[in-house]
């Protein structure tokens, strides 16, 4: 019960300072987003472009976690998986809230969990979160980013999402390992205390979750 307070408190947290503390929104916002999304990156600053490219690459990590995870729970995760891709955390934050503890995995996985349970899948998505941090670090102009994250609410919320899901990630990691009979510790909180690719890692690294056959 603590633990659904204390995820559902920390949504409601996260509502309020976007909406009522953070920068005012910029006239150019939405054709900002507008470009980032169809790929028009000139003029933008690269430090931007990579972010907003990166925060498309943490609902797919969550993903590899979620859907399994839904499996065993009374509300599916679909939903909040979906809604992920555009509002990051703000999605995530309530399932994290309305979910059950679930440990293990029970039936076969089909197609779909097939592929999000691939190690595969975390190496292509290692590869492309590599070559944007990469872009980003070495052609972003970071004083620009830092102007534009302290008076666009856009870019600084957008930047707050991205430690938020760094910080909540530990809240399926648990049970994903158990499903896989992964014990130690130590892997725990090197995925933990690695921003970004410390996840990808465990993607690229875990154990394929075991399947029973059905009675």
């Amino acid at each position: 019960m603590l633990r659904k307070i204390g995820f559902g408190l920390l949504w409601l947290g996260f509502l309020a300072y976007a909406f009522l503390l953070a920068p005012p929104v910029q006239p150019e916002t939405w054709t900002l987003i507008k470009n980032l999304s169809i790929g028009n990156w000139q003029g933008i600053n690269p430090a931007l472009a990579a972010l907003f490219s990166i925060m498309g690459i943490w609902p797919m990590i969550y993903s590899c976690l979620l859907y399994i995870d839904g499996r065993g729970q009374k509300i599916p995760a679909w939903p909040f998986a979906v809604a992920s891709f555009a509002v990051g955390a703000f999605a995530l934050l309530p399932y994290l809230a309305l979910r059950e503890p679930n440990p293990k995995f029970s039936g076969t996985k089909n197609i779909f969990l097939k592929q999000l349970d691939s190690r595969f899948t975390g190496i292509i998505l290692t590869l492309i979160t590599a070559a944007l941090v990469a872009y980003g670090l070495v052609f972003g102009d970071w004083n620009d980013f830092i102007q534009q994250w302290l008076s666009n609410r856009f870019i600084h919320v957008m930047s707050l999402d991205f430690c938020m899901l760094s910080v909540i990630f530990p809240a399926l990691l648990g049970d994903d390992m158990a499903r896989r009979g992964i014990k130690n510790a130590a892997v725990f909180w090197i995925v933990t205390l690695i921003p970004l690719f410390g996840p990808l890692a465990y993607l690229c690294t875990r154990q394929p979750l075991p399947e029973t056959n059905p009675c």
